[in-house]
């Protein structure tokens, strides 16, 4: 599933595309995706894109009047084309950019979400309620640690839980735990101040490399261009099960947790 690095390469992908223009047409060829596409979207034809934004893995285009929450599932892709082909089976959505790009959104799993926002976005049951974002001044190891207090479940399960902080799902806590010495198992309510605040450094770090990079080569994931991303390249433990440990050489361990599989080093990782 692509990740937060992921779906904020996709917006830095199509933000040119799309902000400050009209959209001429809208063609929804599938409304069964994770959720039905509801009937307002089909109205949007016409408004202006005024921002493209993110909100922990949806897209949020804000609109003249109202706005669409986009997510991109298992299997989502947006590409853009000036001169498109004749859409595929999986090619379920087309916005017709006025004097500029087709957008196309691909999804094979139908996994993925388009939804009308409204004005307030931001306050959609889908959004509502979600922790702060991980590159944001809200999130710290101040609030790491005040919310884990008493807390049984291993660190891992609760840093990817989204009311603790958006979008770090099963690959970057890997990273981010493994950065930051810290065994995922660890229950979090056991884990001291100094050792949040050196955890919520790593999760930063690792996203905004992964993002620069243009995140992750997951198999079904392509970023606006429709190129893959290449942080895969550099993870140090994730999908690595077996391999050298790059600190200490010992053999990077995967266990299950929350059933999805976890990496680390049994020896850098306390």
């Amino acid at each position: 599933m692509p990740e937060l690095p992921e779906v904020e390469t996709t917006r830095r992908g199509l933000a040119p595309l799309v902000e400050g223009r009209r959209i001429a047409a809208i063609a929804i060829r599938q409304r069964q995706l994770r959720w039905p596409v509801p009937r307002t979207v089909d109205g949007i034809a016409g408004q202006a894109v005024t921002a493209l934004e993110r909100r922990a893995k949806w897209l949020v285009w804000r609109l003249e009047s109202g706005s669409l929450l986009w997510h991109l599932g298992m299997s989502g892709s947006f590409r853009g084309w000036e001169a498109p082909p004749e859409p595929g089976r999986h090619d379920h959505v087309d916005l017709q950019i006025e004097n500029g790009h087709l957008i196309r959104f691909t999804d094979p799993r139908r996994f993925g979400a388009l939804l009308w926002g409204g004005d307030d976005p931001l306050s959609h049951p889908r959004l509502a309620g979600l922790g702060p974002e991980p590159l944001g001044d809200a999130f710290d190891g101040e609030w790491l640690w005040r919310l884990s207090r008493g807390r049984r479940a291993s660190v891992k399960l609760f840093i990817m839980d989204a009311k603790t902080v958006v979008g770090v799902g099963n690959i970057y806590a890997s990273e981010a735990l493994f950065a930051a010495g810290i065994h995922p198992r660890r229950p979090a309510g056991r884990i001291s101040r100094t050792r949040y605040d050196l955890l919520a450094d790593t999760i930063r770090r690792t996203l905004s490399d992964a993002i620069e990079v243009g995140g992750t080569s997951l198999r079904d994931f392509t970023v606006g261009d429709g190129t893959p991303g290449y942080f895969g390249q550099s993870l140090q433990v994730y999908g690595r099960a077996g391999a050298a440990c790059p600190g200490c050489g010992r053999a990077i361990r995967r266990e299950i947790i929350g059933q999805r599989s976890t990496f680390f080093c049994p020896d850098c990782q306390r």
